[in-house]
């Protein structure tokens, strides 16, 4: 619901803020006097299409502010929750709508006081009012949106969600058996190249890890291989004839038959049997250096022959040499796969084929429950066209066969016809401006609650109309303010008076400069305001009177 409009030097308006509630609510006021300022500023507040022209003379930039009441669960907070509008989510906050518009032309746009684009501000504004005028081709008008003004008529919310669902599951069961399909065909055509990679790797067994241990195997081997000569050589010198361990225990031997000869002698074998089991010692541990430096050339070799065959094989395949395991066992599966592959081809397909059945029967079933609705609906909007004065036209839901699709296999469009023998053809393209209007306003009421953003604004609905035509204008204008809000512009004293709020439109000049103001008005203001749009500017106690019978007091 509107709640506030605020406006800042647009055309011929200073500085205005109107305060709106629910019901009907009317806006009135001597023709010039600026009643279309109101809506060209509300359409700019909603993301129309800019034009420096509305700024007021003298001014540097307009502003219009539009604030709405709604629910937690309105389109609209759904639609600004997934563009991250601050406050979308919470329904007790307002959503304010805001534009600026500058003398040169440029705009900016506003939503709950965060920068959106133009794009967002008019989907946002659709959402939350729909205006309807003289020219009006969206809304009811838009053929694109008449399936679902159909479909909520009839309460197949149930219906269409069961269609969605199955018109998925038959995508997905068609992908699935594409997938298969062509994993089958690639499979079938590379099947030597397979045949010939698994017995590759089955002959190679690469197993996890085994890389990283041959390589520093390797490098053990090849620095064994480098230092055999050193070693060769030191183990010559400690085991040879002229020189070693063996000429050391000979001197030992030597010097001990001659020890107790002087003390320092003494201490000189001392050291000798210290030296030779020191030499003892290194020779066991250069042994051991020996057999760990593992220097054998052809375990080297074959070493080096492993780790390249590993390498290549990973390499020809893309892969790391720690992957060729799990390789094997891919290729392997996907030649098993080879196999049980036209049975598994079979099985999706029949799983594609009863999907497709069972969107079949859910898209009949809503198409046939549409047919029918469109019946009851074409009866409802007839029982309105004779009380507007369109007795001779007629209405018709035409219902026809479209692509299947996930709203089911139907394209719907609301047609009429507005004279005997005459053509049916889409509304905005058959009806006058005035015919248009009525036509809409049976619409809505016939489509009740269906499909209405929270706030309807008609333009003049009433045109070219008057007495009992305008009263039953009147009347459908209140049944439809007991579901929504309802701002009209009219120039009918039989519809302003069915208004539960009325504002009065007038312009003034003042200190050479031109205004509009807008004021509400009380019952007595009311009284006086419909009985001069019954007699004109000169009001007298006949219009008088007759406004309070058509006020009900």
């Amino acid at each position: 619901m509107l709640t506030l409009l605020d406006i800042r030097n647009v055309v011929l308006i200073e500085a205005l803020a109107l305060d709106f509630s629910a019901g009907l609510s009317v806006l009135t006021g001597e023709t010039g006097a600026g009643k279309s300022i109101l809506l060209d500023a509300l359409g700019l507040a909603m993301g129309a299409r800019s034009d420096a022209g509305l700024v007021r003379t003298g001014a540097d930039s307009a502003r219009v502010t539009a604030e709405f009441t709604v629910g937690a669960a309105h389109p609209a907070r759904a639609l600004l929750l997934a563009n991250d509008i601050d406050g979308a989510g919470d329904g007790d906050m307002p959503i304010i709508l805001r534009r600026q518009l500058k003398a040169d032309g440029g705009s900016r746009a506003y939503v709950n006081d965060q920068p959106v684009s133009a794009a967002l501000l008019r989907e946002a504004g659709a959402a939350l009012v729909e205006i309807h005028g003289q020219s009006d081709d969206r809304g009811l008008l838009a053929a694109r949106g008449h399936r679902a003004l159909l479909d909520s008529f009839a309460g197949l919310a149930s219906q269409l969600a069961a269609v969605r669902g199955a018109w998925g599951a038959w995508q997905a069961a068609k992908s699935a058996e594409t997938m298969a399909a062509e994993r089958l065909e690639s499979d079938q055509r590379d099947r030597e190249w397979l045949d010939h990679a698994i017995k590759e790797l089955s002959a190679l067994n690469a197993l996890p890890g085994e890389e990283a241990e041959l390589a520093e195997a390797r490098a053990s081997m090849q620095k064994g291989a480098r230092l055999t000569d050193d070693l060769t050589a030191v183990e010559a010198l400690l085991s040879g004839k002229d020189g070693g361990i063996g000429q050391l225990a000979q001197a030992a031997r030597r010097l001990d038959r001659i020890g107790a000869e002087h003390p320092l002698l003494g201490e000189a074998l001392e050291s000798l049997d210290r030296a030779l089991v020191e030499a003892g010692e290194a020779e066991t541990r250069l042994a051991a250096a020996v057999q760990a430096l593992d220097a054998d050339p052809a375990r080297l070799e074959a070493t080096e022959t492993r780790l390249f065959d590993l390498r290549a094989m990973a390499r020809k395949h893309r892969v790391e040499a720690d992957a060729l395991a799990d390789l094997a066992d891919t290729l392997q599966a996907r030649a098993a796969a080879l196999v049980a592959g036209e049975g598994g081809l079979k099985a999706l397909a029949a799983a594609t084929r009863a999907a497709a059945a069972a969107y079949d029967g859910a898209a009949t079933a809503l198409g046939a429950a549409r047919r029918a609705a469109a019946g009851r609906l074409d009866a409802a909007v007839a029982g309105e066209l004779a009380p507007l004065k369109l007795d001779a036209a007629r209405f018709r839901t035409v219902v026809v066969a479209a692509e299947p699709g996930p709203e089911g296999a139907e394209r719907v469009e609301f047609e009429i016809a507005t004279n005997p023998g005459a053509p049916f053809g889409p509304l905005i393209k058959i009806a006058s401006g005035g015919e248009l209007s009525r036509f809409v306003l049976a619409l809505k009421v016939a489509l009740a609650e269906t499909g209405s953003a929270g706030t309807l604004i008609f333009d003049e609905i009433d045109r070219g109309v008057g007495g009992a035509v305008a009263s039953a204008i009147g009347d459908r204008l209140a049944r439809l303010a007991e579901t929504a809000q309802v701002l009209v512009v009219t120039h009918s004293p039989q519809v302003a008076a069915r208004g539960a709020h009325q504002w009065r439109i007038a312009k003034a000049t003042s200190a050479g400069a031109t205004r509009t103001n807008v004021v509400p008005l009380d019952i007595a203001a009311r009284q006086e305001e419909i009985a001069r749009m019954l007699s004109g500017s000169d009001v007298t106690d006949e219009a008088r009177a007759q406004a309070a019978r058509l006020l009900g007091h």
